[in-house]
């Protein structure tokens, strides 16, 4: 016969398996999510909400914000624009409960997650990496560096095809996976009509895993593939 002692040992070693099993469930990547030139943390809503139906909470989200959002042309990868981003991944790492981060950055949002990345030497800490819409290769709008640079964005610390940064950049590992999602009708990647740079859509990513194209526009890119980025990154 089970005594009421016994019943209650039952239970409670139950209750504390119950909140073991949901705390283990419960423990997720830190994500980290950079939104692009003059946007802000509110371009990610829909991925935002997205993880956050999935079980992560807002805690587990860093949403940096980042650069001028009046003078698209003033913004570069150099100085008050790194600050957040920086922080974001720095503190992502610091309280991620699985000790690792994804990271999804979108247009120059995601050159400037990956160059934080490689600063701060944390690649053995990021689980995924997703660019999206991002110029990895360059924007032929901006010309070929140094000629017709016209703007910060375009300069030595922006997005010319072969600018100092982005051949700085190039090859660096920044993740265990790494994904690309581009799009040949993206109005800001292709607005010269050519999407590729020396033979390469601009916005895939060296070393790779895999790279997704999509019928979206610069910015639908972003806010129309959320369930595509949670996909890469559970």
């Amino acid at each position: 016969m089970i005594t009421i002692k016994r019943k209650l040992q039952f239970l409670l070693l139950l209750c504390i398996s119950v909140v073991a099993n949901y705390a283990a469930a419960a423990c997720v990547d830190a994500v980290v999510l950079v939104h692009g030139n003059t946007a802000t943390p509110s371009s990610w809503d829909n991925t935002y909400n997205y993880l956050l139906n999935k079980g992560y909470t807002s805690a587990d989200i860093y949403r940096p914000n980042w650069g001028s959002k009046s003078c698209a042309a003033c913004n570069d990868h150099s100085g008050s624009e790194e600050t957040p981003v920086r922080q974001a991944i720095s503190n992502a790492i610091a309280n991620s409960c699985t000790g690792k981060i994804d990271v999804i950055g979108h247009s120059m949002g995601a050159t400037l997650a990956a160059q934080q990345i490689d600063k701060l030497a944390v690649s053995s800490y990021v689980d995924s990496f997703v660019g999206i819409a991002g110029a990895f290769r360059g924007l032929k709008s901006c010309g070929v560096y140094p000629y017709n640079v016209w703007s910060s964005t375009c300069g030595s610390a922006g997005l010319s095809v072969s600018s100092p940064f982005l051949d700085g950049l190039y090859g660096t590992y920044l993740a265990t996976r790494v994904y690309s999602i581009k799009s040949y009708s993206d109005q800001i990647i292709c607005s010269t009509g050519n999407c590729y740079v020396y033979g390469v859509h601009s916005s895939r990513i060296w070393n790779e895993n895999a790279t997704y194209n999509y019928s979206l526009g610069h910015f639908g890119l972003q806010t129309d593939t959320a369930a595509q980025q949670y996909q890469l990154i559970k």
